[in-house]
């Protein structure tokens, strides 16, 4: 009797371990389940893009030597060096340019008359990071304004708002005396659209001739500066649209490169020749 008790004890024994391992197997496959649904269930967080800046509207630049018709050039520099211009050095024509005229006009015993004229062109496209082309432009003819009213030696400086030009300008009006003389100074800063546009317009009188009236330098300026914002619409009426600004990613990487614009600068009369005060030139 005891040995048959003692077997029946091992054989139980040994049929419950299957039981055992299985159960175990059971709880192992539920609990791989439960992370797998739990995995399934997460998905990957999508890429946010921020809203692309309005586009640039111009793509394009004058050739600025043709920006300012023959007879407004003629009216203004009558006795032009050359009549086609001085073209300014530029490293990238479609972002920038200038052209500048001078010449002296010998009236004998009369007197003389120098004018000099110039115009410069500063395009900017939108930039995701920077702003569009037309903020940028305007933070660009804010500069330029005080880059003016800030000239050296200069007196009886005024500035303001003038319509009927562009988008937005201003023009800024002063004296300088040079070479002996008294020179009248007018520069205009325009906007229109991406585009900002700078002309230059001054003129002195020698050998006692009168210097010209604040009023004429104004007209002349004016003048040139509406010739030069027209330009900018006809070298874009071909031109291809301006690329759309680069949208970024929120990992901070963006496609295309950033345009920097250069300041337009101002040279001084020169206190040599008649003929070269007066000089003011964009970079």
């Amino acid at each position: 009797m005891h040995r048959s008790a003692s077997r029946l004890t091992r054989i139980l024994a040994c049929a419950a371990v299957p039981v055992m391992l299985v159960v175990a197997g059971c709880s192992s496959d539920s609990d791989g389940d439960k992370d797998a649904d739990k995995t399934a269930s997460a998905s990957p967080e999508p890429t946010k893009t921020e809203p692309a800046v309005e586009p640039a509207k111009f793509a394009a630049l004058p050739d600025p030597c043709a920006s300012v018709e023959a007879k407004t050039v003629k009216s203004l520099v009558p006795s032009a060096k050359k009549k086609s211009g001085t073209r300014s050095k530029s490293g990238d024509a479609s972002l920038r340019g200038g052209c500048s005229w001078n010449g002296l006009d010998d009236k004998g015993v009369k007197g003389s008359q120098y004018r000099w004229l110039d115009v410069g062109f500063t395009r900017f496209d939108s930039d995701q990071t920077l702003g569009s082309g037309a903020s940028r432009a305007g933070e660009e003819l804010a500069k330029q304004v005080k880059k003016a009213e800030a000239t050296d030696d200069a007196k009886n400086v005024a500035s303001a708002a003038v319509t009927g030009i562009g988008d937005e300008a201003t023009k800024v009006t002063y004296e300088q005396n040079k070479t002996g003389e008294t020179f009248r100074f007018t520069t205009i800063v325009v906007r229109t659209e991406n585009v900002v546009v700078v002309v230059n317009y001054n003129g002195a009188g020698y050998a006692g001739s009168k210097t010209p009236s604040a009023e004429t330098v104004l007209k002349g300026a004016a003048m040139a500066a509406r010739d030069a914002v027209a330009a900018v619409a006809e070298a874009n009426e071909s031109a291809p649209a301006s690329p759309k600004a680069t949208e970024k990613t929120k990992d901070g990487k963006k496609d295309g490169d950033t345009d920097k614009a250069s300041d337009t600068s101002s040279k001084k009369p020169s206190a040599k020749s008649g003929s070269s005060a007066g000089k003011k030139s964009s970079d």
